[in-house]
């Protein structure tokens, strides 16, 4: 497998031959030019990076890999091994740090890693500072520190700091759940969920039932929270007759929820319930991203508020987020981002907020999810030859549609105003293939939809 370079993180495979996956030498690399990135940013300053790991197999390895590096560079290190993503995030700002790394390949399976890159606020590095380090990489002319500079080593937990911090947030309404005395069944998929969401549930009063929380990174399932690797905890829902099923990828910035009667609520409405509930205590804007959902857009228009669609990416929301002081945002695939929290996507603030809806509108998940706008998204990819013309397709579907509204800011997204429907086109950053997502009231002209648009680009 070839390594993924791209602004979001290194991603690769372990094991193989240099050159074919995230090897040790990769990472010791990379890991160096992140913090040779660091030192220019902050020049003449002793620094300190925090970093932790989910609990994938190889995480140890790597962590060791990357804390030795940045030592080797000169940079105290905050060893919080395992920690979910948005704990690693905000430990930054905790810590007064002046970056982090977090090891982790969030939903991909057992196989990968990936080194992911923060600023000294916390956030992912933006396009163009994610395209500096990568040159600092690709030219590889470091300098490590000499004996006496050498980093100091440190070790600390921050789990406990982002939950008090969660349940400290004005809309977290502690109480409320307490009463309401929810049962919850919780997947983690052997990965930091399982330490973390417990701790949460067990502060805010809520009975969990653990399925897959040991964190030995041995992933029961594909870790993807799609409703295809979720079964078990549907039918475990039902089993244990639960208020509630919590699902989250390894890295705990995904969260995906099922209802008492085992059926999904659907990743793209953890988002579009946490906005309606902290739409009607907190006006503002909200943000998306242009292959999410429209139903955000419904709910924020029916709290008298302005929706926002952004490229495709967290660090591209976080920016339109600022740009529109956005009350929260996020992503469809069950990231929500608070940015009175932080700007990352963390699921243990979703899972408080969300709770906190749930108590206080004292109804079933099911009724809940039954509330909002019914939308279906179809999702479908065309395998491009090498020496595809990109611009000259996507032009091709501007024209066709030249009178629909029209928003190319990422590829190209198509709205039918009058049918509530829109596509979706964009390349691939990984592979030979053009994405097309449309969406729908149903799944029938969804799919009409995403055909129609492949015959234009097959033409």
């Amino acid at each position: 497998m070839t390594l993924i370079k791209s602004i979001s993180g290194i991603r690769g495979t372990i094991g193989g031959s240099i050159g074919e996956g995230l090897s040790p030498i990769d990472t010791v690399k990379f890991t160096s030019a992140y913090a040779f990135w660091l030192q220019q940013q902050n020049p003449n300053k002793k620094l300190r990076v925090v970093v932790g790991r989910d609990a994938r197999i190889s995480g140890k390895m790597v962590l060791q890999l990357v804390c030795g590096t940045l030592m080797g560079c000169g940079i105290d290190v905050v060893d919080a091994d395992l920690a979910t993503t948005p704990t690693v995030e905000m430990a930054v700002t905790f810590n007064n740090a002046d970056g982090g790394i977090i090891l982790t390949a969030s939903h991909n399976p057992k196989q990968w890693s990936a080194l992911k890159l923060l600023n000294g606020k916390g956030e992912f590095l933006n396009a163009a500072d994610g395209e500096v380090m990568l040159a600092i990489a690709e030219k590889g002319d470091f300098s490590y520190a000499f004996i006496d500079d050498i980093g100091r080593y440190s070790q600390k937990s921050f789990t406990e700091q982002h939950i008090q911090a969660v349940l400290n947030h004005p809309l977290v309404d502690v109480e409320a759940i307490y009463r309401a005395g929810f049962k919850v069944v919780l997947d983690a998929v052997n990965s930091v969920g399982g330490i973390a969401i417990p701790m949460l549930l067990e502060a805010m009063g809520v009975n969990c039932v653990k399925l897959y929380c040991e964190p030995n990174g041995e992933f029961p399932h594909n870790p993807e929270p799609l409703p295809e690797h979720l079964t078990e905890i549907s039918a475990k829902v039902k089993e244990e007759q639960a208020d509630l099923g919590i699902v989250v990828d390894p890295d705990v910035d995904r969260l995906a929820l099922v209802c008492e009667n085992g059926e999904m609520f659907g990743e793209e409405y953890t988002l579009v319930a946490v906005a309606d509930y902290v739409l009607s205590q907190k006006p503002g804007n909200t943000v998306s991203n242009l292959s999410s959902s429209r139903a955000l857009r419904d709910i924020t228009e029916k709290h008298g508020e302005q929706y926002f669609a952004s490229a495709v990416g967290e660090v591209n929301v976080v920016t339109m987020m600022k740009e529109k002081d956005a009350v929260i945002g996020g992503e469809g695939n069950g990231g929500i981002i608070m940015p009175d929290l932080h700007y990352g996507r963390d699921a243990l603030i979703g899972v408080a907020l969300f709770l906190t809806h749930l108590a206080k509108q004292n109804k079933k998940a099911s009724e809940l999810r039954a509330e909002y706008p019914p939308y279906f998204i179809s999702k479908n990819k065309l395998e491009l030859t090498p020496n595809t013309n990109m611009d000259a397709l996507l032009d091709k579907v501007k024209k066709h549609f030249a009178t629909e509204k029209i928003n190319d800011i990422d590829g190209v997204r198509v709205d039918f105003e009058k049918d509530k429907k829109w596509v979706h086109l964009r390349k691939s950053n990984t592979e030979s293939i053009i994405r097309i997502y449309a969406e729908a009231s149903t799944m029938e002209p969804a799919n009409e939809l995403a055909d129609q648009v492949k015959q234009v680009l097959k033409s």
